[in-house]
């Protein structure tokens, strides 16, 4: 019996330390502590890239050492991002952090999908909070909570014209005269007529400088000196502005499946002349350098920060991660350390890059063949290395930027679609329909613009919009 008794007693006592130690591990597995780190997986946007997996080897050195953590990265191509993402959150997968933008950070966050960040920025981010912009932090709040870490880069949104510039060179194109839309229909026609191999005008949805609520596709839009919320549809400026593309398109100065087509243009295939987007201090330099050829632009509209414009690049992470504190201290040294920002943007020294001595930087040819990120999506641009072409006051450049730019009347004003949640969702599908073929000028806007708002109409337009303008009417009186 004596016996019995002491081997229950060991067995009692050896299942007992074996309990205590698979608790242990959970805990450190679930902390990053102990000799286990936590792998993050953070998604990304971007054409995945073919030194990823020997970049990440060395940030994986790193961050292992600094935070007891490391990063599998997984980039999906720019036109399948978005969807991916949405099957994603949607099927409840694990993941710990990805990359956002505009109006479906505003919905997801909504939706539950992305982790209260407040909080988790105070103790696990306090280095990150005081190199934000200030901006990014308030305009990236949903309801007044922070469910995302916005790139510190220009807060403004400025919309240009980029051009070819061994085009505008070879034609003797003086740029500086364009200002809108139109303006650029001489230099399009000379184009077609004489470069068969270029595209005049690569893919894009005309530019209306609107204050957006929600996306740039819906039809809402708020007058900043009335403050009223109005269908910028049923606006002259959306008339004459698609009647233009359309005009284009027409000619053939744009391609034929414009409204279909998920071609991103990529800057560094040159078979295009003009093409449109946002803009930041000395843009040209970057563009030029991923492009490996000059180009050129002309800006259409003054800096605004917008809600889109502070939302433009941001890390959220997930509701589905196993430790948001570890993932919290990853973004953290992300955009605070030189070294580690810079490893994950331009790859390994002497690899993908090389330093000259006064600190500059130049690309291998590796960069730009097997590693060739987008920058803007990866986080603080104030810690990357200068190119040895850069000004030497890029970064002084763009706060002076950021301290000039307007804040739009909107700016920090999410709305909150839940109470017209069925009408937003029949009102999209009306925006799927009509926003992409008007935009790109492929069907006549006279004709269409008409038919897709009374379809908006028929959709819950007029209640949509009346809740939007109660629910801004109490953000601006608490918000004066």
């Amino acid at each position: 019996m004596g016996k019995k008794l002491l081997f229950l007693l060991v067995f009692v006592l050896g299942m007992s330390s074996i309990l205590a130690a698979c608790s242990d591990d959970k805990k450190e597995s679930a902390d990053g502590g102990g000799d286990k780190p936590y792998e993050i997986l953070w998604y990304t946007i971007g054409t995945p890239q073919k030194d990823t997996a020997k970049v990440f080897e060395e940030v994986n050195k790193y961050t292992k050492e600094k935070i007891n953590a490391t990063v599998k990265l997984t980039q999906i191509d720019w036109g399948d991002y978005e969807q991916k993402m949405q099957v994603i959150i949607a099927s409840g997968e694990p993941f710990d952090v990805a990359y956002t933008s505009g109006g479906k950070y505003v919905q997801d966050a909504q939706k539950g999908a992305f982790e209260p960040l407040d909080e988790l920025l105070a103790s696990n981010g306090k280095e990150l909070k005081e190199v934000l912009d200030p901006s990014l932090i308030e305009g990236a709040k949903v309801d007044g909570v922070l469910y995302g870490i916005p790139s510190n880069k220009e807060v403004g949104r400025q919309t240009v014209f980029t051009f070819n510039k061994r085009l505008v060179d070879k034609y003797n194109f003086d740029i500086s005269t364009v200002k809108t839309l139109a303006d650029l229909e001489p230099m399009l026609k000379e184009i077609k007529a004489n470069e068969p191999t270029i595209s005049p005008m690569a893919t894009f949805n005309a530019y209306l400088p609107l204050d957006y609520i929600m996306t740039g596709e819906l039809p809402f839009a708020l007058d900043g000196k009335t403050g009223k919320v109005f269908n910028f549809y049923e606006s002259d400026e959306a008339m004459q502005t698609y009647k233009t593309m359309h005009t284009y398109y027409k000619a053939g100065y744009i391609k034929s499946d414009a409204a279909t087509s998920k071609d991103s243009w990529p800057m560094d295939v040159e078979n295009w002349f003009v093409r449109m987007g946002d803009s930041q201090p000395y843009a040209d330099l970057l563009w030029t350098r991923s492009a490996k050829y000059e180009v050129v632009s002309v800006p259409v509209e003054e800096p605004t920060t917008f809600n889109s414009s502070v939302t433009g690049a941001i890390q959220a992470i997930s509701t589905t991660s196993d430790n948001p504190e570890k993932t919290m201290e990853f973004l953290n040294l992300l955009n605070t350390d030189e070294y580690l920002r810079n490893l994950v943007d331009k790859g390994i020294e002497g690899v993908h890059y090389e330093k000259n001595e006064n600190g500059t930087i130049k690309d291998l040819p590796a960069r730009v063949e097997s590693y060739n990120m987008p920058t803007y999506s990866l986080g603080n641009h104030f810690n990357l290395y200068l190119y040895e072409d850069d000004p030497a006051d890029k970064w002084e450049a763009f706060q002076k930027f950021n301290d000039a730019a307007t804040p739009a009347a909107s700016l920090g004003f999410h709305f909150d679609a839940k109470p017209v949640r069925t009408e937003i969702a029949s009102i999209s599908n009306v925006s799927e329909e009509f926003y992409k073929a008007l935009a790109t000028g492929t069907v006549n806007p006279e004709e269409y613009l008409p038919k897709a708002n009374k379809k908006f109409k028929d959709a819950g337009l007029e209640k949509v919009m009346d809740e939007m303008q109660k629910q801004y009417d109490a953000w601006k009186k608490e918000n004066k």
